[in-house]
């Protein structure tokens, strides 16, 4: 029967895909499952749902329906992505809710811009080449907390930050200390910013010359050329801040950095990193070179 075979191939297929090759209607095929009462899930699906729901947990209910798949599967779990899916609704999972990342940038200059070394190649072939960098602020009921940080491009891994409530140029020259003193780069590496007044200062500046590092800046007003960068504070606030008002700015300082070091740069599967996590992508690289 062909409600019958939909029913053995609908954990590796999607329903409407098995419907129109069998030429059913899906109304029809959902009226017979209605008919039929409901189905007391399989063990395979009881164990594999309680999968779901440890790792939803786990990764503060950021996954969707394809990363959640893509780390069972890592694991050793074989499972279809359209089960996943299935199960996910059965378990009333979601994603936190995606917002639209607003850039603003005020451009106020005591230094003449940098040229742009990066020209959107945000794609490099070893760590310590190319460090992206930018401030956002969090709000918290103290009041803003300004956080910048430095971001290596080879394996999108947050080397440095720091948080303050005032937004002056001790604030990135901070983040990039903090990055200067784990990573110790060599010379030459390209510091990637947009023309915020604060990349522009004369003491940001000193400390790139100190260190034989290369100034390299967006083009006024586009946002674009700092992606990445801005990509990641989109992940941040969808993932951690815009979900909660913190009472002090401490309580943020704190809530943020265990982001970082403890998910983010360790556990947080990357999609442009195949899945893994910055840390993974930097332990392969080293145990291959």
């Amino acid at each position: 029967m062909k409600y019958a075979c939909i029913e053995e191939q609908r954990e590796h297929f999607p329903v409407r895909s098995l419907c129109r090759v069998l030429g059913v209607k899906c109304g029809s095929y959902y009226a017979f499952r209605r008919r039929r009462g409901t189905v007391m899930p399989s063990q395979e699906d009881l164990a594999l749902r309680e999968q779901i729901r440890s790792l939803h947990d786990s990764h503060r209910h950021a996954l969707g329906a394809v990363k959640t798949w893509r780390v069972l599967n890592a694991k050793g779990v074989n499972c279809s992505k359209h089960q996943v899916a299935r199960l996910r609704k059965l378990e009333s999972i979601e994603a936190k809710r995606k917002a639209k990342f607003r850039v603003m940038h005020a451009h106020q200059h005591t230094e003449p811009p940098a040229p742009d070394l990066l020209k959107r190649c945000f794609t490099v072939k070893a760590p310590n080449k190319v460090w992206v960098s930018d401030i956002t602020t969090i709000h918290t009921r103290e009041g803003w907390l300004h956080l910048a940080i430095v971001l290596d491009l080879f394996a999108r891994r947050i080397v440095g930050w720091a948080m303050n409530q005032c937004q002056d140029a001790s604030l990135p020259i901070g983040a990039l200390r903090m990055a200067y003193a784990q990573r110790q780069p060599g010379p030459g590496l390209v510091c990637h910013t947009d023309q915020g007044s604060v990349y522009g200062s004369k003491p940001y500046r000193r400390v790139l010359d100190e260190r034989g590092l290369k100034a390299s800046m967006s083009r006024r007003g586009n946002c674009h050329d700092n992606a990445v960068a801005e990509s990641w504070f989109s992940t941040l606030k969808n993932e951690l801040t815009r979900h909660e008002i913190y009472p002090t700015r401490a309580e943020a300082i704190a809530a943020i950095s265990d982001y970082i070091e403890l998910y983010y740069n360790a556990r947080r599967p990357h999609q442009t990193l195949k899945y893994l996590s910055p840390v993974e992508v930097e332990k392969e690289f080293l145990i291959l070179n």
